[in-house]
């Protein structure tokens, strides 16, 4: 038997950073964001021996375990090693046989929640396999328990969310991890509209978000004022953010995600370079009215609003930075399982 599940990465329009403990817990969070057709895809095989095969297609890393017992976690299979592990612990698992196979349509590190959208991936497909009756607040909330405090990955909340449950929504956090998921129902034409203006480029570079984002955290538990206003800003943009897709005053977006990306910028140092800086210049001198770095900052991905068809000049532009303009639709799906016998 095969299974099989795929889970969508996210475009964080609003709000980013808001998601992080402490600031969450003493101030509450508020994110807005949209799904989009790239994924994180799980296949599990059963196998005759025993033992645990992963295989991670894009890292090019083929691992192979004894099973029914606790792994080392594997430098590039953290994710991996570290589910199998929760739920050999959970007592979810025997001692059989699995070749794990992942893969996913981005890079890893390019700020789309990669790492936390192949975790939910991963167990969606064990879900599938095991039978576990997930509803999406327990599976978003699993994964996020796995990755955050079993591994101690830095990062906040929105990405696991955004997989699950996908679509556009506004995402409150609070303390004692309580999230609440409120998906928007936005006008086809709004979102068609918001889907054909925004540019989604690809700077050909990759990072590391957990030094940006345990800097964010040090930032606020040491009470530093300009971060913790910025984040409450950010905060307020995401309420901006969904008044204006609400209502259809999509001319007021790419300003909306300017101020965001500004306020982004006093959280922590390297969010943005000078390399980032002069893609985002030539992005609004050829007629986007804002955007943003994807994701934590430091590299990876960044998108543009750009309104009439000033999308054509903007793409023109960014050619010269060596980067990829990526082709996407908005999914309203989020994390999707099944079985295969073919």
């Amino acid at each position: 038997m095969i299974y099989r599940s795929k889970a969508p990465f996210r475009l964080g329009l609003a709000g980013g950073g808001s998601d992080l403990s402490p600031y969450c817990d003493l101030h509450g969070g508020a994110i807005l964001n949209v799904t989009i057709s790239h994924y994180a895809h799980t296949t599990i095989e059963t196998v005759e021996e025993p033992k645990i095969i992963f295989n991670s297609i894009d890292q090019n890393t083929l691992i192979e375990f004894t099973a029914g017992q606790i792994l080392q976690i594997a430098p590039g299979l953290e994710l991996q090693t570290g589910l199998y592990n929760y739920l050999l612990k959970e007592n979810k698992l025997a001692n059989q046989g699995l070749k794990i196979t992942t893969f996913m349509d981005v890079p890893a590190g390019s700020g789309l929640g990669t790492s936390s959208t192949l975790m939910v991936s991963m167990l969606k497909c064990f879900s599938e396999m095991l039978g576990l009756p997930y509803g999406d607040y327990d599976l978003a909330h699993s994964a996020y328990e796995i990755e955050r405090i079993h591994l101690q990955l830095a990062g906040g909340r929105q990405d696991q969310y955004a997989a699950t449950f996908g679509g556009v929504n506004f995402m409150e956090f609070y303390k004692d991890d309580k999230v609440i998921v409120n998906p928007l129902r936005i006008k086809h034409e709004y979102l068609n509209e918001l889907e054909n203006n925004i540019i989604l480029y690809f700077t050909s570079s990759s990072r590391s978000s957990s030094d940006i984002i345990k800097e964010q955290v040090k930032n606020v538990s040491e009470h530093n004022q300009e971060s913790i206003e910025a984040m409450h800003q950010l905060k307020e943009q995401s309420r901006m953010m969904k008044e204006a897709l609400l209502t259809g005053r999509l001319h007021e977006i790419g300003e909306i995600l300017d101020f965001g990306f500004q306020q982004k910028k006093k959280m922590a140092q390297n969010i943005s370079n000078s390399f980032l800086e002069e893609i985002y210049d030539a992005a609004i001198k050829s007629g986007a009215t804002g955007g943003k770095i994807s994701g934590a900052g430091g590299g990876g991905f960044m998108f543009f609003y750009c309104p009439g068809t000033s999308k054509y000049q903007v793409m023109n532009q960014l050619k010269k930075f060596g980067g990829e303009i990526k082709n996407y639709q908005f999914t309203p799906l989020g994390a999707r399982s099944w079985k295969s016998q073919l």
